[in-house]
This record gives structure tokens, sequence and C-alpha cells, in this order.
């Protein structure tokens, strides 16, 4: 289960609704708790995607490790990743799904229709590398 805060979730949505009709995405950080990844803060990322930002997204390196070392410093780890997808549904996709490296963490989406955020859904990658690797439905708890 993926815990969140409104003020968090709604973040991100409206991410979704900013950078509309191309995909945003961003980190989330927080920590284990009672087997749930609990969600303390959001980072928007730069979708360094030139070749098709309206339906793929990437998320420079350097920008990852800074954002995991400013994370650590507050106590914080890497609970997931989010992005939207603009005009499709928010699930996960074939690419989506050969792109996720973290096993482990949440992946969250946003469908953004006509630049409104819609729905959003969670996933989480489990498996115990590459080979093995999907993403199953996560509940999100807002609060």
């Amino acid at each position: 289960m993926l815990i969140i805060s409104r003020v968090n979730y709604e973040a991100i949505r409206r991410h979704g609704e900013e950078t509309y009709p191309n995909e945003c995405c961003g980190v989330l950080l927080g920590e284990m708790e009672n087997g749930c990844r609990k969600v303390t803060s959001v980072e928007r990322c730069v979708n360094t995607r030139t070749d098709s930002p309206q339906n793929r997204y990437d998320i420079d390196p350097k920008q990852l490790v800074r954002i995991q070392r400013q994370g650590r410093e507050r106590g914080e780890d890497v609970v997931g990743f989010y992005h939207s997808h603009p005009d499709h549904p928010a699930r996960w996709s074939s690419t989506d799904l050969a792109e996720a490296h973290w096993i482990g963490c949440s992946y969250v989406i946003t469908s953004v229709e006509n630049g409104k955020a819609v729905l959003t859904n969670a996933f989480e990658l489990t498996g115990s590398n590459e080979d093995d690797k999907r993403l199953v439905d996560e509940a999100i708890e807002v609060g």
C-alpha cells in the first residue's frame, strides 16, 4: 500500500495538468512503515525526453542522485516515482514496465484528459530481477 498526504497527492496531479500535453515525472520520497510505503515529500523532475515527451519520460540521472542525496539528509528514501499519461488511461504500458528498475518501489500514474487530472493509480514493481519484474496494482491511501 502507498500512503500519501492529500497535499502531495494533489501536487502530483497538478504537475500533470501543468505539463499537459507532455508527460510530467517526479520522485516519491518517504519511508517504509508497517509494510507500506509512506510518502513524506514529492520532488518534481524535468522530463528530459525530447523525442516524444507527450508519451514518454526520462529523469536525468544527475537530478535523481541529487534528490536521493537530499532526501537521505532529511531521513527519507526513494519509495517510488510518478508520471502522467496525457489523454491515456492511468495504467502502465509495456514501456513503463521496461523502463522501471526500482524493485520494491511504487509507480504512480495520473491520467490527464484535456489538461485535467482524472484518475491516479499506483503500481508496485515486484520481482527479484529484470527478468521476472512486474507491475501489480497497489492501493493508495490519501489522507
